[in-house]
């Protein structure tokens, strides 16, 4: 029993503890780098808008004698449209002119009234207190006149303004009053609206406006237009748009910003509050090196991509562009023919070992 106890013990003491054994390689998939093209498109829905629009209203009362364009028509600015029936305010003109007539003969008998008795004054031939009422009337017959003077220029305006014309170049609707409908202040009468150019408006994310903000600045382009329209039947709009103005704040109910894109429109083939869709094509500029945005890890408000060399998976710091649909521009930290993992990036840490799947190809084209 010594002997077979002895040799126990020697066994155990020549034998040494087995150590951790290395994780097997993480299984990735990875994505070689390649230079691609950093144009893509979006879309937006759109209306068709004027850039102004006015409601005809008359600002004065009475019946409509005259109606003078057909409905649908292209008017010039100053053109005559409605009449009012004007006998009442001529009437009131003439009798606005008699009254100041009257106002102007009163002031010229106390003018001379006046200097009658500032020289009879003089020789002390008067009461001062005859003639200060004297110099009061003449006042009074003064301010007459000027009332008088205002009360016609009042009549006159009513007579002007029961004439209506066009206040700009553009196309009127349909009237909504005829000959002999009596009409009141504030009546709709007829809208009238410009059609060259045209508006389109979109809504933007708040995300997008340094986007717009930079293409506003640009100025519109004379070839390779960033916006296009594409008309309800599918067919694209035979003029390019460009970029009129960004409204003034963000609607806070739905975070997005309106943008006016305006369209030459000679034919008249875009109408108002026609439905359409603004596709507006972007184009990064600033590098060509895209990889899947699933690639890259956030940390710390830094960027990383894992680049696979000799079996292992290095953490590489990079600088993001735009991002393109479900891609990322790469400004720096990659180069081309790298292969960056883009499945299985959660299980990695600098240097882990991998096993890598079959490549992913890069992408032809961003913009498809």
């Amino acid at each position: 029993m010594s002997v077979v106890l002895s040799l126990s013990l020697a066994s155990c003491g020549d034998g040494k503890p087995a150590g951790p054994q290395a994780p097997p390689p993480a299984a990735v998939d990875v994505y070689t780098v390649a230079t691609g093209n950093a144009t893509y498109f979006d879309s937006y829905p759109g209306t068709a808008t004027p850039l102004n629009q006015v409601d005809i209203k008359p600002q004065v009362a009475g019946n409509i004698i005259g109606i003078y364009f057909k409905d649908g028509q292209q008017v010039k600015r100053g053109q005559k449209l409605y009449e009012i029936d004007q006998q009442q305010y001529k009437a009131a003109v003439e009798a606005a002119v008699a009254n100041l007539n009257v106002a102007k003969a009163n002031l010229a008998k106390s003018q001379q009234d006046a200097d009658r008795y500032e020289d009879l004054a003089k020789q002390d031939a008067i009461a001062k207190q005859t003639l200060d009422h004297q110099r009061a009337d003449l006042e009074a017959t003064k301010r007459q006149v000027e009332a008088a003077q205002a009360n016609v220029a009042s009549v006159e305006t009513n007579l002007k303004y029961s004439s209506i014309y066009a206040p700009f170049n553009g196309t009127i609707g349909i009237s909504q009053v005829k000959v002999g409908t009596s009409v009141y202040p504030q009546t709709l009468l007829n809208s009238v609206s410009t059609d060259d150019p045209m508006a389109v408006d979109i809504a933007i994310d708040q995300a997008e406006i340094p986007v717009f903000t930079r293409y506003f600045a640009q100025g519109p382009k004379a070839k390779d237009t960033l916006f296009t329209a594409i008309l309800p039947d599918g067919s694209v709009y035979s003029h390019p748009g460009s970029l009129y103005l960004l409204d003034r704040s963000v609607d806070p109910t739905t975070g997005t910003l309106k943008a006016r894109i305006t369209f030459p429109n000679p034919k008249n083939d875009l109408k108002a509050g026609l439905t359409t869709n603004i596709r507006v094509k972007h184009d990064a500029g600033d590098s060509s090196l895209l990889i899947p945005f699933k690639a890259v890890v956030d940390q710390l408000g830094e960027s990383f991509v894992f680049v696979v060399d000799n079996g292992k998976a290095f953490q590489k710091k990079v600088q993001l562009g735009t991002k393109i649909a479900d891609k990322v521009v790469v400004r720096s930290g990659i180069k081309a023919g790298d292969q960056v993992v883009i499945n299985g990036v959660q299980k990695l840490r600098d240097s882990s070992a991998v096993a890598v799947g079959a490549p992913k190809p890069p992408a032809g084209n961003a913009g498809k």
